[in-house]
């Protein structure tokens, strides 16, 4: 069934439902299935989580990763395939994800995630690719395509703004217009121009004071009329705060269903004339559209899966996303070096972290650990499994690592300091294993660090070791992928997707972020750094940093021998750059990154911006010239509400990473005279952190004061903790809620369960009006709480018999 075809049947269809039939399309009918349209014959639509695998539950659904999920392929996380900077790598990554979803008998994957790694505490930074714009778009965009070009639809996240788990379902993310642009809604536009997804998944969270689920500006003028989006809109899990609003937005979907919170309110609101019923017809037509989409794949013929082919590429995605943070005198590869005189050190090399915690934990096909492919090395635990350690233990390593010809280390955050559902408090490594790397590589000074970790992390040790690996989070293969890498039979040639700050301290939202007591409201997001995002704010403020952006080792890198540009039009232009494998005896592996500067940084702008890149092997002694296009875009930024471009003299860079520019060729560029220094002076000239004062000069208004709810202001938006603080019955309602948690977690509460953190997080923690779709409980209870809680008693008591008895 061809598009054309899908588009007339759809429309047969609609023409049938009644209008309760097509709001009630606009809900799913259980946790992960759309409503089935028996008449029409089509059946329900299931959809599961991504974005490293498919987690497909057979059973009882969860969005948290809790309830048991088929074996799928566990790819590397998106930090790790962002460090390839390979997008044909990446679209091969979605298109076997797509063809188990489809195996499964799942029609829509969610994924991918192309928020931007604002701060490297987000405890979902895993889960997303970059700081920098281009290269989280260009890569969600491949990923897209590969699931699409299989017939499954992919769900691109979280749109917009969701940049911290602190929160999340009732944050409000505060920034001035220019900063949403160029920044925040750039890889998302990129994704949907490029990939054509067939969905887009809207954010729990406010944007400028407008939840994402009910913001027509968002999801209608720029989604849809801007961007040329022509799918389907979803809500995050239980993100839907008005159904009625969400049909004018033009939100579609509904998630999770089985409540039907809201259907009731939006008939009558179409009826009273408040709701356009062609809102409601063109979403209902979209959900359908889907549905049939999803049926024509399932009735296509398919070749049988090939699980291990998948597994290997995974192995190959966590060799090539690998980054080479260190490597002294050329220690790696241990050519020539037995491995069964290498003493394997740290819990991490027998239980290895591999992926992030959520709703994007994949039960695994076949799980290889680092001991499993390499059974020839010494073994010391090192550390126990959350990072602690004993003198015992120190002992045992030490003499594994005087003993052995090379000791290598494996460290990195356990599951209990990084997940979904929260944010980091800071970006140290647990005690234990930083005491662990210090001791061994004062035993052995051939000490390799293998770091498994999803973001950034400080690293204190750093100067005492030869090498250090990072893997990010490497997947299901990744024993086999750090063995192929230690022993030479693959190459780390990963570049750093994101800055690796000295400390947290350094980034310019530090003191701004989550639950910083900086704030003016106790929940809202202030992204007071504006544009200045990563290397964006370190490159411009000239602060040191320990690696930068784009940074990464080769065995044989390649170098830029020189850059020439030619115009191809008034703010366009072709960059040609000559490269070339200095090494006679090995191949080359690199990155070539292409960056724009002003020739004068003047007024509010960065100081360079990634504006292309390509992957590139060399044969020994190879030269070769690459190619790049620049288009009016890649010179313009967002200003007096359309993108313009800033006439004069710019520099083209050309170099291995932000801070390595080999080479660089003039260009002028033909455009408007910008008055770009119109805001508050440390916009100009960035230097540690932008006070309340200039956040409001650059918003060009006053940030809402949103103290703490007190009791006779609590609304929906507030969560059960919220109003355990002044009611009794909220507090005995927190109180049993988090003892069935721990039961689910089968322990007791425990902060350092991120099982447990999630769940609290999403229960108690999270706002009234998302649990009344969440929840499974009904709707009215949620109501009637409030109003208990916010003083009236017998309103509350009245409202829910009268309820319960309707």
């Amino acid at each position: 069934m061809n598009d054309a075809e899908v588009s007339r049947r759809a429309q047969e269809i609609l023409d049938t439902l009644t209008l309760s039939q097509k709001i009630a399309l606009g809900s799913g009918s259980d946790f992960w299935h759309t409503k089935a349209l028996d008449e029409a014959g089509v059946p329900a639509l299931k959809m599961s989580d991504g974005p490293s695998g498919l987690r497909c539950q057979p059973d009882a659904g969860d969005m948290l990763g809790l309830n048991e999920s088929l074996p799928a392929v566990c790819f590397p996380a998106a930090v790790t395939t962002a460090c390839t900077f390979d997008p044909e790598l990446v679209e091969r990554v979605g298109q076997a994800i797509g063809e188990e979803t489809l195996a499964q008998g799942v029609g829509v994957v969610l994924g991918p995630g192309a928020n931007i790694k604002r701060s490297p505490l987000c405890g979902r930074s895993f889960e997303y690719f970059s700081e920098d714009p281009l290269l989280a778009g260009e890569l969600a965009a491949a990923w897209i395509r590969g699931v699409e070009a299989t017939g499954a639809g992919a769900s691109l996240k979280h749109f917009a703004c969701n940049n911290q788990d602190y929160l999340r379902f009732m944050s409000d993310s505060i920034l001035d217009e220019r900063t949403l642009r160029e920044i925040y809604l750039a890889p998302f536009e990129r994704a949907v121009k490029l990939g054509h997804p067939s969905t887009v998944m809207s954010a729990y969270n406010l944007v400028n004071g407008v939840h994402c689920s009910s913001s027509r500006e968002l999801l209608t003028d720029i989604l849809r009329e801007a961007w040329g989006f022509d799918g389907c809109v979803v809500t995050d899990w239980g993100g839907m705060r008005d159904r009625s609003e969400g049909f004018a937005a033009g939100c579609d979907l509904s998630m999770p269903g089985g409540t039907a919170t809201g259907e009731a309110e939006a008939v009558a609101a179409v009826q009273a004339g408040g709701l356009d019923a062609a809102a409601v017809d063109a979403s209902a037509l979209r959900v359908i559209k889907l549905m049939l989409r999803a049926q024509a794949a399932f009735d296509a013929p398919r070749e049988p899966v090939d699980m291990q082919a998948h597994h290997d590429l995974a192995r190959e995605v966590a060799c090539r996303g690998a980054v080479l943070m260190k490597n002294e005198g050329g220690f790696l590869p241990l050519a020539g070096v037995d491995p069964a005189h290498v003493a394997f050190i740290g819990d991490m090399a027998r239980n290895p972290r591999y992926q992030g915690a959520g709703s994007s934990h994949i039960n695994p096909w076949k799980l290889v650990t680092p001991l499993e492919a390499c059974p020839e090395a010494v073994f010391a635990q090192g550390c126990d499994e959350a990072g602690d350690t004993t003198d015992a233990l120190i002992a045992e390593a030490v003499a594994a690592a005087q003993a052995a010809e090379v000791a290598v280390v494996f460290a990195g955050l356990p599951a209990s300091y990084e997940s979904e559902g929260f944010d980091r408090s800071s970006l140290a490594m647990p005690a234990g294993q930083v005491r662990l790397i210090r001791a061994v590589a004062a035993a052995n000074p051939k000490t390799v660090v293998v770091l498994m970790a999803g973001a950034v992390v400080e690293m204190p040790w750093f100067d005492d070791v030869a090498t250090v690996l990072y893997m990010g989070l490497a997947g299901e293969a990744v024993g086999e992928a750090v063995r192929d890498l230690l022993f030479g039979a693959a190459e780390p040639t990963g570049r750093l997707a994101e800055t690796w700050p000295l400390a947290f301290r350094d980034c310019p939202c530090s003191p701004w972020y989550a639950a910083s007591p900086s704030h003016v409201s106790y929940r809202d997001a202030y992204y007071v750094e504006g544009i200045y995002v990563g290397y964006r704010y370190f490159e411009t403020a000239g602060a040191p940093v320990r690696l930068p952006f784009g940074f990464g080792l080769s065995y044989a890198p390649v170098a830029v021998e020189g850059v020439r540009v030619e115009r191809t039009g008034d703010a366009a232009c072709e960059v040609f750059a000559r490269v070339a494998n200095p090494s006679l005896e090995r191949a080359a592996s690199d990155v070539v990154q292409v960056y724009v500067a002003p020739a004068e940084r003047a007024g509010y702008r960065s100081a360079r911006e990634l504006r292309a890149f390509a992957t590139v092997q060399l044969a020994a002694g190879e030269t070769r010239e690459l190619r790049f296009s620049l288009e009016q875009r890649d010179f313009s930024v967002w200003h007096d509400g359309a993108w313009r471009v800033a006439g004069g003299m710019y520099r083209v860079q050309v170099g291995a990473n932000v801070r390595k520019i080999a080479c660089e060729a003039p260009v002028e560029v033909v455009g408007e005279a910008l008055a770009l220094d119109d805001v508050p002076a440390w916009y100009c000239a960035p230097h540690g952190t932008p006070s309340l004062e200039d956040f409001e000069g650059l918003l060009g208004r006053a940030i809402p004061q949103k103290p703490l709810a007190r009791r006779g202001t609590y609304t929906l938006e507030n969560s059960v903790i919220d109003l355990a603080q002044t009611s009794l019955i909220a507090r005995i309602m927190c109180f049993f809620m988090k003892k069935a948690v721990a039961a689910r977690c089968e322990g007791p509460a425990d902060d350092t369960n991120p099982e447990y953190r999630i769940q609290i997080a999403s229960s108690v923690g999270s706002s009234l009006a998302s649990l009344r779709i969440t929840s499974g409980m009904r709707g009215y209870l949620f109501e009637g709480l409030l109003e208990i809680a916010n003083g009236h008693l017998l309103r509350g008591l009245r409202f829910m018999t009268k309820k319960a008895s309707d």
